[in-house]
């Protein structure tokens, strides 16, 4: 096989792979399944013997050690979903070849232009070769663009024996759009000891850090009546919910806030004069704010329902995700190795933390402790998506990098 992450970029990027919250099933939808059985008969064809994926859409592979000595196995992880914030159907990649820099107008839809004001790392790509989609659909460099990158690397490591390495675990998961990457990874059959998914943005960008994640879910049952004689009577539960989203504090919204500062935000709200529901997220960098917040939460809901008294409610919390930097903290070899392999291919390290959580949060919990790194994506979620080619064939070089100091660094046997 001779493709360049390009020609695998564009072949998995136009395989329909969305994720739907809806759905209760793992994998929420079946057609993720199509992509995670084209990238089984790659690696097959790349050689690796155990490739497979399991019932419940995971990809594993391994690419063997070819040293003696003791070294750490690790694993390299993307996940295979695109978001449904935006259509990901019919995506129809364009490459602008040699970038010479202005706006980039996207042709199956006028109105969507890439403007150098709102993207300026696009200054930063003069001469390189940019890939979009056409503005009907997002592209999903998030996160097929992972996938390419760390598919690229393996075959690069079988070419070159001369490249000494531990074993290197590949994963593919699915559903990590809706918070469910790492629900069925079996950790034990991955048999990895440290993990890094290439799940991140701008090259040069690591991440240790993430938001500790909680979902709230207010149920709210009113007092239903004939409007003609609810007078005094009714106690409209649509109402009581409005009232409750409407008293929100307007200082730790995701639209006011940044950097390590937290919100409260509502995700959804439904239903009738006898019944209502609100769905909401709490993020916070520290689980103590987190507590915070969901305090605040519940002590507002009430305030609000102690103005109805034939009105009750029910206040549900579901754990989502936690903060991987608390794992990842006890492990500092996992992120000194990859500064290291970062500096070798000349960039210059950031570390970030993420507004957001990635499968690395859940996976460092589980006992994978897993940073993010870069894959040189930008504008995720949205049909104005791209990504420079040369990004991405740094990020390979990088994932080599990675191998080779986590080997160098092994003590002999």
């Amino acid at each position: 096989m001779t493709d360049t992450v390009l020609d695998r970029f564009l072949r998995y990027v136009v395989i329909d792979t969305q994720s739907n919250a809806a759905s209760s099933s793992q994998p929420s939808t079946d057609k993720q399944k199509n992509l995670g059985r084209l990238l089984v008969d790659e690696l097959a064809a790349l050689g690796l013997e155990d490739a497979h994926l399991d019932e419940h859409g995971n990809v594993y592979a391994t690419v063997p050690g070819n040293v003696e000595k003791s070294v750490p196995v690790i694993c390299l992880c993307s996940h295979m979903d695109t978001a449904p914030d935006f259509s990901g159907k019919d995506v129809k990649p364009q490459v602008v070849r040699a970038y010479a820099g202005g706006d980039i107008p996207l042709v199956g839809d006028p109105s969507r232009v890439i403007r150098v004001a709102e993207h300026p790392d696009l200054e930063q790509q003069i001469g390189h070769d940019i890939v979009t989609t056409d503005g009907t659909t997002l592209l999903g460099a998030d996160d097929k663009a992972g996938i390419a990158e760390i598919i690229s690397a393996a075959q690069y490591l079988l070419e070159n024996p001369q490249i000494k390495h531990g074993a290197v675990k590949l994963l593919f998961t699915t559903d990590e759009e809706i918070g469910r990457g790492a629900d069925k990874v079996d950790l034990a059959k991955l048999g990895a000891r440290f993990g890094y998914t290439l799940d991140g943005g701008r090259i040069g960008d690591v991440e240790n850090e993430t938001f500790s994640a909680d979902a709230v879910t207010i149920d709210i049952t009113g007092v239903a009546m004939h409007p003609g004689t609810a007078k005094g009577r009714m106690e409209n539960a649509i109402k009581i919910a409005a009232d409750i989203v409407s008293r929100l504090p307007k200082d730790i919204t995701p639209e006011t806030t940044e950097g390590k500062v937290g919100f409260i935000h509502p995700t959804g709200i439904t239903g009738a004069m006898e019944g209502a529901q609100i769905k909401l997220i709490i993020r916070d960098f520290a689980d103590e704010g987190l507590a915070e917040k969901q305090a605040l939460l519940r002590s507002l809901t009430e305030s609000v329902l102690s103005e109805y008294p034939g009105s009750s409610f029910t206040f549900t919390v579901v754990q989502q995700y936690r903060n991987m930097k608390v794992v990842l903290d006890q492990h500092p070899e996992v992120m000194d190795n990859l500064i290291e392999a970062v500096k070798r291919v000349g960039l210059t390290p950031v570390q970030h933390s993420i507004r957001g959580g990635t499968d690395g949060s859940r996976l460092s919990f589980m006992g994978l402790p897993c940073p993010n790194i870069f894959t040189g994506g930008h504008a995720y979620h949205s049909p104005l998506e791209w990504i420079s080619v040369q990004d991405m064939e740094t990020t390979v070089r990088t994932i080599v990098e990675l191998v080779k100091v986590w080997e160098q660094r092994a003590p002999e046997n």
